[in-house]
């Protein structure tokens, strides 16, 4: 009941913050294509130009007791982290979350670079999703990373969360708002002029886009923790029902068959005496 109560509120914010995100990807794959083979672009666009050091950002719950949702987080984690390092590239982890860290420590606990918790924070805010940006933002200015992917479970529905990566740095211009390969062969719908120049906008618009990506999985977490919670407990309250059944059963057997043995051994002294 308590999951189904946070639930609705959470869901709800989700479901807000995915036009403005969506609307934001689409601005700059507007301008970006705008920018292509431009000298000027900006690093955060274009990236170092390598593919070397890849940085996951794992976000998951600050709590458990809500089913495979923090587990299929870092599952899919440990797989491209795996699969990263077969490849010969350098991984590092910022986890966000308890729960991420806790379950990615044993194997990759070397090259987990910082854990970000928020578990005093009840409702999460744009100020959270910024924190966790400006560190991921100043980390690649300090070139700590070539390349970097964020971790979250998107929310679908009570039943249904879908684990998903997205990239964010260098900014995956080459898909649109829903994350599917956009149509060389589609005209642009419009083309537009912008004041001040491409440069200015990006150098403002890019730095806040990760922080927006950030906030906006982040909020699909809050939903899809709650939406797993619920369902586990609803599943844990069924189990727990049938086993009160089935342990109700055998006790009543059990106590027939003692009250039974006892006559018969009252009835057979009897005959005896």
């Amino acid at each position: 009941m308590v999951a189904a109560a946070k639930l609705r509120k959470a869901q709800a914010s989700a479901e807000a913050a995915r036009p403005y995100s969506a609307r934001m990807a689409k601005v700059l794959a507007n301008i970006s294509s705008a920018m292509e083979g431009s000298d000027d672009a900006p690093q955060l666009m274009i990236g170092t130009g390598k593919d070397d050091v890849h940085l996951l950002v794992v976000a998951t719950a600050e709590r458990g007791l809500c089913g495979g949702f923090n587990s299929s987080i870092a599952r899919m984690a440990r797989k491209k982290a795996r699969d990263l390092k077969a490849e010969g590239k350098t991984v590092k982890m910022l986890c966000v979350g308890k729960k991420g860290f806790d379950q990615l420590k044993m194997e990759f606990g070397s090259i987990i670079v910082e854990t970000i918790e928020f578990r005093e924070v009840r409702h999460m805010s744009f100020n959270e999703a910024n924190i966790v940006g400006k560190k991921v933002l100043k980390m690649f200015e300090d070139g700590e990373f070539d390349v970097c992917s964020l971790f979250y479970s998107e929310f679908e529905s009570i039943i249904t969360q879908i684990p998903t990566i997205q990239q964010i740095i260098p900014a995956n211009v080459a898909q649109d708002a829903d994350g599917e390969e956009k149509n060389d062969a589609e005209p642009s719908l419009a083309c537009y002029d912008y004041e001040p120049s491409e440069e200015e906008i990006l150098d403002d618009l890019l730095p806040r886009n990760i922080s927006v990506q950030i906030f906006r999985a982040l909020l699909e977490n809050g939903a899809s923790e709650q939406g797993a919670r619920m369902s586990a407990m609803d599943n844990a309250t069924r189990n727990a029902g049938e086993m009160i059944d089935k342990l109700t059963l055998s006790y009543n057997r059990q106590r027939q068959a003692q009250i039974t043995k006892e006559l018969i051994e009252i009835i057979s002294g009897a005959e005896a005496l």
